[in-house]
């Protein structure tokens, strides 16, 4: 099985930005470790802050990837064009949130994504990646 993780804008900051949100660990440090703990799947990585570059990726995936998990950040909760490119394709897409976006401001609890996707984890941290990789095995 070949997964794709997409991570959206500002998610390489991830270690530095908002520790008692997102935590002290790097998503560098955390991919290493899902590639050990997941050895029996081919995981690849793809982070972007530009919006055009994620539904580009999300339109090169089909032809490559059994499924997708994306962290699209603040695109969740703005992007009509991210939403139509999940719909454009027919390989699975899980949506992952690291914090419980409903908890977090009001403009957090919506989602263009989720009524297009085949399921939404939010709230466990990097955890949530983990939950994503295993809804596909």
């Amino acid at each position: 099985m070949k997964l794709l993780i997409i991570n959206g804008p500002n998610l390489n900051l991830l270690g530095t930005r908002e520790p008692d949100i997102y935590g002290n660990q790097t998503f560098k440090e955390y991919f290493d470790d899902l590639q050990k703990k997941f050895g029996d799947v081919e995981l690849s990585y793809y982070q972007s802050n530009i919006e055009g570059e994620i539904i580009d990726m999300l339109h090169d995936a089909r032809k490559e990837f059994d499924g997708i998990i994306l962290n699209a950040a603040a695109y969740t909760h703005t992007s009509v064009a991210i939403a139509d490119a999940i719909k454009a394709i027919e390989i699975p897409v899980v949506e992952v949130h690291i914090s419980n976006t409903h908890a977090r401001e009001e403009f957090r609890h919506k989602s263009f994504l989720s009524p297009v996707v085949k399921g939404v984890i939010l709230g466990f941290g990097l955890k949530s990646y983990d939950m994503a990789i295993q809804s596909f095995l």
